[in-house]
């Protein structure tokens, strides 16, 4: 059965991703028709495969940059979610074009679909990064000004401008969400899912980027699709701007050593130094969460247990410590 206020097909953009697949599922439990368009490029068909028989669930193998292709996919939606975006922020430093085409450009083509078909709320899966550098922890929603020090980042802030913008302009009805590190089942990429594949290539060293010191708030793609929803539910704002992660952080250091122990603890941990681990990391992050929790939402893991879950999984998807 439909949640109360959850009525009418939904678009999920990247919907084969991490984060969308299981949104996907979370939307389909709620009785919704589902409208998939993913051009599989970070995406993977295998993360919908036990649900592809289902028939509300729809999707379409399509680049966004080609509207023609998908925009009879926003008929009578009532929600789209726009996960779609460049993951790879390093990738993004070394072509800014990707994140202005794949970032900006891509989620005012979505924008203007769900405006030309009266589409009332878009959701937007933002990041912590917009913050930059912040000097306030935990950092609030209100923090300013935000400087952004990725083209990732950048990305992500001028959509939610052009979000805002569509809001006060048009009607349409927008909901930020500024991501801790999200991790959880359909990992490909990340640092945990960066660990494992460095010691499958050598399992005597483990190289770290940066002093190891770096300390993000971790989230379960679980809690973060279940904040979503709750806030979808319950805010209703013209723009609806919430972080979402966890109330504490966990440092790189320790997530390398969780990962050599469940490798039988043989591997030599290796730093190459600095506070940062490339260029436009942010090594140090804690999203304030105190305005989703006065909503009545919580996460039901800490960062630590977050990722400890997800070694677990990898390790028994792997087969490594049998």
């Amino acid at each position: 059965m439909a949640a109360a206020g959850a009525k009418g097909p939904v678009v999920v953009t990247g919907g084969a991703g991490a984060i969308g697949a299981v949104l996907v599922r979370a939307l389909l439990a709620e009785g919704r028709e589902v409208r998939v368009i993913d051009n599989l490029s970070g995406g993977r068909m295998e993360h919908l495969a036990d649900i592809a028989a289902d028939p509300r669930l729809s999707f379409l193998r399509a680049d966004l940059s080609d509207p023609d292709r998908y925009q009879e996919r926003f008929r009578g939606a009532s929600e789209v979610w726009h996960l779609a975006a460049n993951a790879d922020i390093q990738k993004g430093t070394a072509d800014p074009g990707i994140d202005l085409r794949e970032g900006l450009l891509n989620a005012f083509r979505v924008m203007e679909a769900a405006r030309n078909h009266g589409v009332a709320k878009l959701l937007f899966s933002s990041s912590s990064v917009v913050y930059g550098q912040p000097t306030v922890f935990p950092t609030p929603e209100g923090y300013g000004p935000l400087l952004p020090e990725s083209i990732y980042g950048a990305s992500k802030l001028s959509v939610e401008a052009f979000l805002s913008a569509f809001a006060h302009s048009y009607g349409l009805k927008t909901y930020l969400f500024r991501f801790a590190n999200i991790i959880g089942p359909f990992m490909t990429h990340g640092v945990i899912y960066d660990f494992f594949e460095k010691l499958r290539r050598d399992p005597t060293r483990l190289e770290v980027l940066g002093d190891g010191r770096q300390a993000k708030s971790y989230l379960r793609s679980e809690d973060c699709v279940a904040g979503m929803i709750f806030v979808r539910d319950r805010a209703a704002a013209p723009v609806n701007v919430f972080n979402l992660g966890a109330r504490d952080r966990i440092s790189v250091r320790e997530i390398a050593e969780r990962v050599v122990a469940v490798h039988g603890g043989r591997a030599r941990i290796e730093y190459t130094g600095g506070d940062r681990g490339w260029v436009g990391d942010v090594p140090q992050q804690l999203l304030d969460i105190a305005k989703v929790e006065r909503l009545g939402w919580a996460p039901t893991l800490t960062s630590a247990g977050a990722v400890d879950r997800t070694i677990a999984e990898l390790a028994r998807e792997r087969g490594v410590g049998r």
